[in-house]
């Protein structure tokens, strides 16, 4: 291997390149670092004759050389100034704690020295999990106001990136004279970078190697998607030394979130709904109603569960994780009796998820709350499209155009609609009007879908009225075990 030159001995030199820190200068301390801390991934790279290490163990990279009393030429961050920002915003108390919660995990005032190239702590690095409606993005903007330094803020979806454009720059912009600070955009058509900047999780992907050293603050909204296998490298592209996350449920299924707390930070700060509910969220209250299947339903239920019980039992699969499916999902492609039977569990999920006794229930349920705003959930869009049919409701599904979208939901906030149905498009990442009753009709076992749904009726109501979400749930069959588990 050839050893890395070196460049000005008893000194060390940082620069950023795609996405990784460059690293030049005494061998013997960058080795030793390297040996002391394999976590900071720090290797030497043959090509350029020099060390790398992925850009987000920067921070911690620049602690381990300042413990060394090195000196350090560090031109990592190319930052534009960011003049002294201002919100408007009063922080209620709840939303205090939560920053206050995340900005000791650094006694915040080492980012600054970070970014003068002075750094001997860490970053604030860390996840806050708030309820739907508790303003989880009022907290990112005093965290944004607090640091006044180049910003990034990944979001999943085209309206929430559209979402904290308008709130950024109704905050920090001005008063739109010109004079105010311009906010950037990557996705939705425009690819703007600016000091303050707000991208979806794809545009983000394509650009972070690119554009990683001019943020010193990352900003990740609905931070569960980061430990997805793809967007999983926008936080190891950036170098920004302050991490801050934002979810209603940190919970992935695929305990991928032990990712996200290595690129991010671990939940810092957690508020439960019940800990707002009756002061800032609306009281409600869960009602979960049982519903039989038709003798017809129940018969061909028992058939294709059958079918599927008897399959697992005879190849030792267990279903206990999310491997375990996709296992049955390979051998479907070979094994005849593996597809008869992940074929069978979808005719039996579909019996169980959309039966008549649950349209009638909706019946019942709409009936009883005929001047309440309402939103029913469903799994799917046959289901959605069903309910939308039968009881005249505009359906909201990913079929769903975003301009038709918008106005079905403007014509909710308005009130000229009172209800809405839609199969998992509205959980997060759109902003959606208040409303008063839900109904999961069918969903999944995730603990934040559950969380997301019943984020959207907890806004406190005029007159103080409380909120309910009703589910409802097919009797004896999976859906039981499924409810559980979101609970």
């Amino acid at each position: 291997m050839t050893r890395p030159r070196a460049a000005d001995t008893g000194s060390i030199a940082l620069r950023y390149e795609d996405g990784t820190v460059r690293v030049e200068g005494d061998e013997d301390v960058i080795e030793a670092v390297a040996s002391d801390d394999p976590s900071l991934e720090l290797e030497a790279d043959p090509r350029s004759g020099t060390w790398r290490a992925p850009a987000v163990r920067y921070a911690p990279l620049r602690i381990a050389l300042a413990n060394r009393d090195v000196d350090v030429e560090d031109r990592v961050l190319s930052l534009d100034p960011v003049s002294d920002l201002s919100s408007s915003y009063e922080l209620r108390a709840y939303q205090r704690e939560a920053l206050e919660s995340w900005l000791e995990t650094d006694r915040w005032k080492s980012l600054r020295s970070i970014l003068d190239a002075n750094a001997d702590q860490e970053a604030p690095a860390g996840v806050l999990e708030l309820p739907t409606g508790s303003g989880k993005t009022v907290v990112a903007l005093a965290a944004i106001e607090r640091f006044s330094v180049p910003t990034l803020v990944v979001v999943p979806t085209i309206d929430l990136l559209e979402q904290w454009q308008r709130e950024l720059e109704t905050e920090f912009a001005g008063d739109g004279s010109g004079d105010g600070l311009a906010v950037g955009r990557f996705g939705g058509g425009e690819q703007r970078l600016e000091p303050i900047t707000v991208s979806t999780y794809d545009s983000a992907y394509l650009k972070a190697d690119s554009v990683g050293d001019r943020f010193g603050l990352a900003i990740f909204d609905e931070v569960h998607h980061l430990g997805g296998e793809g967007y999983r490298e926008i936080a190891r592209l950036l170098p920004a030394p302050a991490r801050l996350g934002l979810t209603a449920t940190f919970e992935r299924p695929d305990e991928a979130h032990e990712v996200v707390e290595d690129l991010v930070g671990p939940v810092v700060h957690r508020i439960d709904p019940d800990d707002l509910a009756g002061d800032h969220l609306a009281p409600y209250d869960v009602k979960r109603l049982e519903v039989d299947l038709t003798p017809e339903e129940r018969e061909a239920y028992e058939e294709n569960q059958g079918v599927f019980v008897d399959y697992l039992a005879s190849s030792n699969i267990e279903m206990r994780r999310g491997s375990d499916y996709q296992e049955l999902v390979k051998r479907s492609g070979r094994d005849p009796r593996a597809r008869e039977a992940l074929l069978a569990r979808q005719r039996a999920r579909e019996i169980m998820l959309g039966s008549e006794a649950k349209i009638d229930a909706l019946e019942g349920i709409l009936d009883e709350h005929r001047e309440d705003r309402t939103i029913v959930f469903t799994a799917h869009n046959d289901l959605a499209y069903d309910v939308s049919e039968r009881f005249l409701i505009p359906a909201i599904t990913h079929r769903t155009s975003a301009a038709e979208r918008r106005e079905i939901l403007e014509h909710f906030r308005e009130g000229t609609y009172t209800r809405v149905v839609t199969s998992n498009v509205l959980d997060e990442g759109v902003d959606v009007p208040d409303a008063s009753v839900a109904v999961v009709l069918s969903g999944s076992g995730s603990e934040r879908e559950f969380t997301q749904r019943l984020g959207r009726i907890l806004r406190p109501k005029e007159g103080g009225g409380r909120a309910i979400l009703y589910e409802v749930v097919a009797a004896e069959t999976g859906e039981e075990r499924i409810a559980e588990r979101r609970r």
